[in-house]
């Protein structure tokens, strides 16, 4: 089977220590959490500016400290879609800017869409557990790592060893 589909995604924390996702509303659904992003399309030169375009597409947000931590994908049958691979890049990054007011696209215009409502879940605590976030892989990614994850989006300290002595995720 051949990939089909890519995607970019941000596992998006802000300075305070906040995870920023969406909490997607379908009609006649359930609510899920779900992070910023979304397909890597044709003129995007690598995955990671179609993580910027989406970023500032979904948020009318800005990000550094970009680094690529997780990946995942799954086998797509049917659904109207094109039998193959999908694949999901997921990027840790510091969120620099965001204004809301400058999001852009169908699915903040359509109704049909549903719902994309911004919320923070605290990174420092127990209460991304009770979140349903998807996919579940990525949820137990950020519980596990999620010391790494804040390190990762930090402002250095001035006496930091900077030797690369690893990544620190798993």
């Amino acid at each position: 089977m051949r990939v089909v589909r890519r995607a970019a995604r941000a596992i998006l924390i802000d300075s305070g220590g906040q995870l920023i996702v969406f909490r997607r509303s379908l009609p006649g659904q359930p609510p899920y959490w779900a992070t910023v992003g979304g397909g890597v399309d044709q003129q995007d030169t690598s995955v990671e500016a179609a993580l910027h375009r989406e970023v500032a597409e979904e948020l009318g947000a800005t990000v550094d400290r970009v680094q690529q931590v997780f990946l995942t994908s799954a086998t797509r049958h049917s659904g109207g879609g094109t039998p193959g691979i999908t694949v999901q890049h997921f990027f840790v990054c510091r969120l620099t800017s965001m204004n809301l007011a400058a999001r852009t696209g169908d699915e903040f215009t359509n109704p049909a869409k549903g719902r994309y409502d911004v919320e923070r879940i605290d990174l420092r605590g127990e209460d991304l557990a009770r979140f349903a976030l998807q996919p579940s892989a990525l949820k137990d990614f950020i519980l596990a790592n999620r010391d790494a994850l804040l390190e990762a989006v930090a402002d250095p300290a001035p006496d930091r060893d900077r030797s690369g002595s690893g990544s620190g995720f798993r």
